[in-house]
């Protein structure tokens, strides 16, 4: 009799669900952190975050411009105008970015410092 394999809870399938599903709670006009998702879902670090992000296909509903570096910035992605993209996005919001192009988390960071 053949065993039917399970994925463990700590899949790359089921971290990056657990990824989405956080990113998605993520209110309209605040922002969270690469390490501050990777927290939330045990993840063993924020680049898996990202890589999660990468993987999104195109018109996906996760919100992935809520999601920004430790320092508040958008970090720039291979190829293209992603992070022009993620600026727009995130001043509809209502997310105002410093001179320097970061965000304040204080004010725009979930979940609350």
């Amino acid at each position: 009799m053949r065993m039917k394999k399970t994925k463990s809870p700590d899949s790359g399938a089921t971290l990056y669900s657990r990824i989405y599903a956080a990113v998605r709670k993520i209110p309209k006009g605040r922002v969270s952190t690469y390490g501050r998702i990777a927290r939330l879902v045990k993840a063993p670090g924020p680049r898996v975050v990202g890589y999660a992000m990468a993987a999104l296909p195109e018109g996906s509903s996760v919100p992935w411009q809520r999601v920004v570096n430790h320092k508040g910035e958008i970090s720039l992605r291979k190829g293209g105008s992603g992070e022009i993209r993620q600026r727009r996005l995130l001043e509809a919001e209502g997310v105002e970015f410093k001179l320097r192009g970061r965000i304040n988390l204080k004010i725009y960071g979930w979940p609350d410092p």
